[in-house]
C-alpha cells in the first residue's frame, strides 16, 4: 500500500455543516442589529411625539390671566382690587393710576394725558394699552409666577378693546369682566368724599358730571357687548365694602 493512500482528505459533510453554522450566525447577528435599530428608532419617535405637546402646553402656560374691573366712577374698583391682591395675591392695575403717573412723568404724553383726563374724556387706546403691557411686563420680568392681573377702569371704550386685541391677545387670556353695579347717586357721593383729601381735579362735581357721560356713552356699551358673550360677572356694589369682597372673592376663585 502506497503512503498516500493512508492520507485523510476534507469530508465534504463536515465542510457544508460549518459553512451552514457559520452563515446562521452571521444572520442572527444582523437581526439583533436591527431589532436593536428599530427600537432605538421607537424610542425616539416616541420621545418627539411625547415633548411636543408638553411645549405646546408650556406655551399655553405663560400667558397672563386677565380680569377686567368695570363699573362707574367710584363703584369701588380701586377698593376692591386692592383686598383681592392682599388677600390672594393678584397683581392690581389701574388704567387711571397708570395714566396719572405717566402724566406726572413729565414725557411727551403729559400733556396729551392731562387734557384728557381734565376734561373727563378718554385717552387714546394705543397709549393705555401700551402702559398696560409695560406694567405687566415688568411685574412678571420681577416675579414670573405672578401671571394674574385684575386691571380696574380698562377697557373703556370699543378703541380700548381693538387695541387689546392686538396687542395682547398673544400673552394675556381674560377670563371674564367684573362689573360693580352701582347708582350714580351714591358714586357722586364718594367721589366728592375722595375729593377732599385725595387733590385729584377729577373728583370736582363738573368733571364728576362728565365722567358719568362718558361712562354711559362710551363704557357702558363695552359691559353689555361682554355681556352678549357671556363674560360679565355683575356685582351689586352699594352696600358694605366686606359684603360686595365676598362676593366677587367667590368669582375668582380657582382662576
Amino acid at each position: 500500500m502506497s503512503s498516500s493512500g493512508s492520507k485523510k482528505g476534507f469530508c465534504p459533510f463536515s465542510l457544508f455543516l460549518f459553512a451552514a453554522t457559520a452563515a446562521t450566525f452571521a444572520y442572527g447577528k444582523l437581526q439583533d442589529k436591527s431589532s436593536t435599530d428599530k427600537d432605538a428608532d421607537k424610542s425616539n419617535t416616541a420621545a418627539t411625539a411625547t415633548s411636543a405637546p408638553a411645549s405646546s402646553t408650556s406655551t399655553s402656560d405663560t400667558k397672563s390671566k386677565v380680569v377686567f374691573v368695570l363699573g362707574g366712577p367710584g363703584a369701588g374698583k380701586g377698593t376692591q382690587c386692592e383686598l383681592l391682591s392682599t388677600r390672594q395675591g393678584w397683581a392690581h392695575l389701574s388704567a387711571g393710576d397708570l395714566l396719572r403717573a405717566e402724566r406726572n412723568s413729565g414725557s411727551d404724553l403729559a400733556s396729551l394725558i392731562n387734557s384728557k383726563i381734565a376734561a373727563g374724556q378718554i385717552v387714546p387706546a394705543e397709549i393705555t394699552v401700551g402702559l398696560l403691557e409695560k406694567a405687566m411686563s415688568d411685574i412678571r420680568s420681577t416675579d414670573p409666577t405672578r401671571t394674574k392681573f385684575l386691571i380696574d377702569g380698562f377697557p373703556r371704550s370699543e378703541g380700548n378693546v381693538t387695541v387689546w386685541k392686538e396687542q395682547m391677545s398673544d400673552s394675556a387670556d381674560v377670563r371674564f369682566v367684573l362689573f360693580l353695579d352701582c347708582p350714580e347717586d351714591t358714586m357722586t357721593s364718594r367721589l366728592l368724599e375722595r375729593g377732599k383729601s385725595s387733590g385729584r381735579n377729577d373728583d370736582q362735581i363738573d368733571v364728576i358730571r362728565k365722567r358719568f357721560a362718558t361712562f354711559r356713552g362710551e363704557s357702558m356699551p363695552i359691559v353689555d357687548m361682554y355681556e352678549k358673550e357671556g363674560k360679565v360677572r355683575k356685582v351689586v356694589a352699594d352696600r358694605d365694602v366686606e359684603e360686595v369682597y365676598k362676593d366677587v372673592a367667590k368669582l375668582v376663585e380657582g382662576l
